[in-house]
C-alpha cells in the first residue's frame, strides 16, 4: 500500500511539472479568478436592480395601515377598544420625474456594463503580461544557463592547458573569474523566473509554487496587427463608451431634478375597513375614496435653481471627463503604435546580430583551440554573445507584451 501511495504521488508529481499551460487556458483562468471582473459583475447585477427599481415606480403601488387602540374613559357604554384598516392604491400620473429616472438608471446600467469590459480588457493583458513574462524570464535563465556551460567548458579546457604548463596562471584567473560572475548571474536569473512564475499563478488563483510548461512562446511568431483608425478605436473601447453612457445618465439627471420642482399629478384609491367611532356596538363599516392629488412646489429659496445647477455641472463634468479620455485614447494608440513597429525592427536586427555573435563565438573557440587566438578573445565572443542574446530576447517580450497592448489600447 505505501508503494502505491508513492507511486501514485510520483506520477501526480510528474502530471504537475509537465503540465502545460496555453495562452488561452491562462487567460479563462485568470478572469474566473479575478476580484475585479466579480466586483464588475456584481455592480452590472446592481445597476440592473437599480433599473428595475425605477421601472416600479411607472407601476401602481399597492399600501396598506393599519391600527388598534383602546380608550383610557369609558363613555356612557361606548366600547374601549377600535381598530381601522386602510388600503391604498397609488399612482403617479404626470411630474415626479419618473420617466427621467428610469433612463438614467439606464444609462448606468449600459455604463456598469462597459466598464466590466474594460475590466475584462485590462485583466486580459495582465494575464499576457503575466505569460509572456513568465517565457522572457524562463529564457533568461536557459541563456545564462548555457553561458555558464561555455565558460565552465572553456575553464576546464584552460586547466588542463595550465597544469600542462601552456598557458600562465593569469588566463586561468581570468576564466575562473568569468566563470563566477556567470554563476552569480545565474543565480539572479533563477530568481526573476521565481518571481515570475510567482505572479504568474497568483492571477489564475494558484497558492502553490506549481511548475509549469508554457505551450507558448515569445519565440513563436506573432503577426504585425493592422493599424486601428481613430473612429474604429472610439467605438471598441469600453473605457469610452462607459463615459458616454456618463453623459447619457447625467443629462437625464438634470431632467429628473427639474422634474422634482414641477407640477406632479397623483392619483389614488384609498378603502377603510374601521369599526364606528364611538364604538358602541362593535360594529364596523366599509368605506373609499378616489382621490386626484395634484402638487405644485411654489417657494423655496431658489433651492430648485441651484440643484439643476448641481447637475448641470455633473453633465460637464462628465463631458469632460469624455473629451479627456478620447484625447488620451488618441495619443495611447500613437504611442502604442510607435513601441509596436519599434520592437518590431529591434526584433529582426536582433536576430541578425545573434546570428553574428554566435558565429563568432564559434570561430573565437576553434581558433583558440589551434593556438591562433588568446583567452581574452574567447571571453570577449562569449560575452558578445550574451549580451546580443539576451537582447534578443528582450527584443521577443518587448513585440510580444507590445501586440498585447496595442490590442488592449484599441479593443480590437
Amino acid at each position: 500500500m505505501k508503494k502505491f501511495s508513492l507511486l501514485v504521488f510520483s506520477l501526480c508529481a510528474i502530471c504537475e511539472v509537465s503540465a502545460q499551460v496555453s495562452l488561452e487556458a491562462y487567460r479563462d483562468s485568470v478572469f474566473v479568478n479575478s476580484y475585479e471582473i466579480a466586483i464588475a459583475d456584481e455592480q452590472i447585477s446592481r445597476a440592473y436592480s437599480a433599473a428595475k427599481k425605477s421601472y416600479a415606480d411607472f407601476l401602481p403601488s399597492l399600501d396598506a395601515e393599519a391600527s388598534i387602540g383602546t380608550s383610557f374613559r369609558r363613555v356612557e357604554d361606548e366600547k374601549l377598544w377600535f381598530f381601522d384598516i386602510t388600503p391604498r392604491i397609488s399612482q403617479t400620473l404626470l411630474g415626479g420625474g419618473v420617466r427621467a429616472t428610469y433612463r438614467q438608471s439606464q444609462s448606468q446600467l449600459r455604463g456598469a456594463a462597459y466598464e466590466a469590459e474594460y475590466v475584462r480588457r485590462t485583466m486580459l493583458y495582465n494575464a499576457d503580461y503575466a505569460y509572456w513574462s513568465l517565457s522572457a524570464m524562463g529564457l533568461y535563465r536557459e541563456a545564462v544557463q548555457e553561458y555558464v556551460a561555455i565558460v565552465s567548458s572553456l575553464a576546464d579546457i584552460v586547466k588542463e592547458r595550465f597544469d600542462a604548463g601552456y598557458v600562465a596562471k593569469s588566463d586561468l584567473l581570468q576564466v575562473e573569474a568569468r566563470r563566477s560572475e556567470a554563476e552569480y548571474a545565474l543565480v539572479a536569473s533563477i530568481n526573476n523566473y521565481d518571481v515570475a512564475l510567482h505572479r504568474f499563478n497568483n492571477l489564475r488563483g494558484v497558492e502553490e509554487p506549481a511548475a509549469v510548461e508554457l505551450t507558448e512562446s515569445i519565440l513563436d511568431s506573432l503577426s504585425m496587427p493592422r493599424r486601428v483608425s481613430y473612429g474604429e478605436m472610439l467605438e471598441a473601447r469600453a473605457d469610452v463608451q462607459s463615459a458616454r453612457q456618463a453623459i447619457h445618465s447625467a443629462a437625464y439627471g438634470v431632467d429628473a431634478m427639474r422634474a422634482k420642482y414641477n407640477p406632479s399629478v397623483n392619483m389614488s384609491v384609498r378603502g377603510s375597513w374601521q369599526t364606528y367611532s364611538p364604538n358602541k356596538s362593535n360594529r364596523t363599516f366599509v368605506d373609499g375614496a378616489l382621490l386626484l392629488g395634484v402638487s405644485v412646489p411654489i417657494f423655496h429659496w431658489g433651492e430648485r435653481r441651484q440643484a439643476v445647477a448641481i447637475a448641470q455641472s455633473d453633465l460637464q463634468i462628465a463631458e469632460h471627463r469624455w473629451e479627456q479620455i478620447c484625447s488620451d485614447a488618441e495619443q495611447e494608440e500613437a504611442d502604442g503604435w510607435s513601441a509596436l513597429q519599434s520592437s518590431y525592427m529591434q526584433m529582426q536586427s536582433s536576430l541578425q546580430n545573434l546570428a553574428i555573435a554566435q558565429e563568432n563565438l564559434a570561430i573565437s573557440t576553434y581558433s583558440y583551440n589551434e593556438g591562433q587566438a588568446t583567452v581574452l578573445d574567447v571571453l570577449q565572443a562569449q560575452i558578445s554573445w550574451l549580451q546580443i542574446y539576451t537582447n534578443a530576447i528582450t527584443a521577443r517580450f518587448n513585440y510580444a507584451v507590445a501586440v498585447s497592448a496595442y490590442h488592449f489600447i484599441t479593443s480590437m
